[in-house]
């Protein structure tokens, strides 16, 4: 398979060793990361017309992958502060 854009890696290429830390200690995170995982592949295949979808249920996708990512985002900061 292609290279995925927007895998967690590439969002925060600083925070590597955060993320797999985070994703074997807290439970929250590791639902999180993977729900994030699986919203982005899937939004990925939709735009690369492997799979189809409506503009709006796409749009809706990529606003619940922001949300996913700002959560994460914040328990990253939380992490390393």
């Amino acid at each position: 398979m292609s290279h995925t854009p927007h895998e967690l890696a590439d969002e925060f290429p600083h925070a590597i060793d955060a993320l797999h830390q985070l994703k074997i200690e807290n439970a929250h995170f590791g639902k999180l990361s993977g729900r994030y995982h699986e919203l982005n592949r899937e939004i990925h295949r939709i735009e690369a017309e492997v799979d189809a979808a409506s503009d709006f249920r796409v749009e809706d996708m990529k606003k619940q992958r922001l949300g996913l990512l700002d959560e994460i985002s914040g328990m990253l900061t939380a992490h390393s502060g």
